[in-house]
């Protein structure tokens, strides 16, 4: 049986304001909803003591800067809901922007060409993933390091460790330069990912298999789920999600070179893994995973505004990957007694006595 690298867990319980009181329903909104209040209790106290973070240009800088590894934490998102982790959200992307260049520049392709062939790519490099963690049956963080680690070397041999650089259309500049409303498109695309990510997940059967597989696959599998099935396609989505975000770097830099991509990895993974600490506790989810990069965003640009030293940001993303990790483990333990509590309290009766 396939390991599981992440354990994506069930609805935990409603409490009810009638019915449980007024405690323990705030307990549940203050655990739920905590991350998204802290968001804004940031942007006050920043707001207020720093003159300048109260601006259009501090956030479309916050929105530029942090929209790709938004969409970064939204791709690890996809295979977390199924109890694994792709680390190629961080080594893919070196290899996908750096094709997105060179194919036009030294191959002649049009861009449009460029960012299919970009895509395709990547989704027969996640299905390869997908392939070895459900078929070969290799833990998905040693699956995912190994062919990432490969992936790496390619780029550098493509690029012969050198910049990749040329004339490149204006067309494909736009992907990422373009502003709506006076905001930066690629806060748009997070924006449509995640509405379409949420969709899937928590409204179609799609998404409710493939939380089931996450959170129980001996019980998935007894009910008839495909566990192989359900884990290619979100190595398959990951892959995809990130050689996209991988051509937004490349048109958003317009150079191509192997030192861009794994500064990308850990706030990816730190966004997905605080995300699961809110909106559905304990559970990794869409909404939650934006509030955890909303989070880690305000939180630098802030921080950084104060004047803080340029190692300022790895040792947040580290310290809060900790915390996330440390709160994400405590709701899961918690849900899990109150379950254990309620089942007890529960008379046994013909349809709830175990067969």
């Amino acid at each position: 049986m396939a390991q599981t690298s992440v354990k994506s867990t069930a609805l935990e319980q409603a409490v009810s304001l009638r019915r449980d009181g007024f405690m323990p329903w705030l307990s549940q909104q203050s655990t739920r909803y905590g991350l998204l209040w802290l968001c804004v209790i940031l942007v006050l106290v920043f707001s207020l003591t720093t003159p300048t973070f109260a601006s259009m240009l501090t956030l479309n800088a916050i929105l530029e800067t942090k929209s790709k590894i938004a969409l970064l934490a939204l791709a690890a998102t996809t295979t977390m809901i199924v109890g694994k982790i792709d680390l190629n959200v961080g080594f893919g992307i070196v290899l996908w922007h750096i094709l997105a260049i060179s194919l036009q520049v030294q191959f002649g392709f049009s861009w449009q060409m460029a960012v299919i062939t970009v895509l395709v790519i990547a989704a027969l490099y996640g299905l390869l993933n997908g392939i070895l963690v459900a078929l070969a049956d290799i833990d998905s963080f040693v699956a995912t390091l190994g062919s990432g680690t490969v992936l790496y070397a390619i780029a550098l041999w493509h690029s012969g460790g050198r910049q990749i650089v040329g004339d490149l259309p204006d067309a494909f500049y736009d992907l990422n330069s373009t502003a709506l409303f006076g905001i930066p498109i690629s806060a748009f695309y997070v924006l449509i990912v995640a509405i379409i990510l949420w969709i899937i997940t928590e409204h179609t059967p799609i998404g409710r298999c493939m939380y089931a597989v996450g959170g129980n696959p001996a019980a998935a599998r007894l009910n008839g789920i495909s566990i192989k099935k359900y884990t290619i396609v979100s190595f398959i989505a990951s892959s995809t999600l990130t050689g996209f975000t991988g051509v937004l770097i490349a048109a958003q830099q317009g150079v191509g070179q192997a030192s861009v991509g794994m500064d990308y990895l850990l706030p990816a993974l730190v966004g997905a893994f605080l995300g699961s600490t809110t909106i559905r506790p304990g559970r990794v989810n869409v909404w939650g995973t934006v509030v955890g990069i909303a989070i880690l965003a305000i939180g630098i640009s802030g921080i950084q505004q104060f004047g803080g030293a340029f190692w300022v940001e790895p040792l947040f993303n580290g310290a809060t990957l900790l915390l996330s990790i440390t709160i994400a483990g405590y709701a899961q333990r918690k849900r899990l007694s109150n379950q254990k509590l309620v089942q007890k309290k529960e008379p046994v009766t013909p349809e709830t006595q175990p067969q």
